[in-house]
């Protein structure tokens, strides 16, 4: 979903994302991601100490503070939502975080040990530009850390059922990794998370509806049956195997 006002739209969703997690699992994340698996991509990707992460569509930057508070590293945030990023900032205070407001790509100048991409793939149709941008963001040896939302382009009759269908372009597993390698980037590290984000989304659809009062009275009736028609159709897609959530590390060689 699209949504200009970042501070409101956080506030009336912030109790219901708290209660959806496990204890210690909510870190600020607007995702299925939790906090465990967050620590677990960023280990996998080599974020530690003097690591330069340059973190693609961050939004709040919930996964970003928790690595760069907890592991250590150079962390530049990018986001096209200014609302976001001001959230960020007020958030991130002595971590020493750096934010930029771009739309992606191209990426920003540099060349970065780790690229993340977390939860976000699939907002890109065009997803072998992005990954050409990515590779060429990466010093050598350098990870692309990212999420995909794994399966066919969606129907028509799929598209007309989604809220924000725009955003939404799954990708099958072979065309990413063709793209990958036309990069010059070689997978590495593959994880299959659709049972767990599949909890996760049913536990975030069973809190929204807990609260919808409070998320109703913040954003409106029509933005709350958006958020609750979308999750569900999320746990339709990953009960039944029509989209499968995986976590995947590419290196570029050096």
């Amino acid at each position: 979903m699209r949504h200009d006002d970042r501070a409101r739209y956080d506030e009336a969703l912030q109790g219901a994302r708290v209660a959806a997690y496990a204890p210690g699992e909510f870190a600020g994340q607007e995702s299925f991601m939790t906090a465990s698996e967050i620590r677990a991509l960023a280990r996998r990707a080599g974020v530690g100490p003097g690591v330069a992460v340059l973190d693609l569509c961050c939004g709040v930057a919930g996964p970003g503070r928790l690595i760069t508070r907890e592991l250590g590293c150079d962390y530049l945030g990018v986001d096209t939502s200014a609302g976001a990023l001001a959230l960020a900032r007020s958030r991130a205070d002595g971590l020493g975080c750096r934010f930029a407001v771009a739309h992606v790509p191209p990426l920003p100048r540099g060349a970065f040990d780790v690229v993340l991409l977390l939860e976000t793939m699939l907002a890109f149709a065009d997803k072998e530009a992005l990954i050409a941008a990515v590779a060429g963001a990466l010093a050598p040896g350098g990870r692309f850390a990212f999420t995909l939302e794994e399966g066919e382009p969606l129907t028509e009759a799929e598209r007309s059922a989604m809220p924000q269908a725009d955003t939404v372009w799954p990708a099958p597993l072979d065309t990413v990794t063709a793209a990958l390698d036309a990069a010059g980037l070689e997978l590495v590290s593959r994880d299959d998370r659709t049972a767990a984000h599949r909890a996760t989304a049913q536990a975030l659809t069973d809190a929204f509806a807990a609260d919808a009062a409070h998320i109703g009275g913040h954003l409106g009736r029509p933005a709350l049956d958006d958020l609750l028609t979308a999750h569900r159709q999320w746990v339709a897609w990953l009960a039944g195997g029509r989209i499968r959530k995986l976590a995947l590390v590419a290196r570029r060689p050096g």
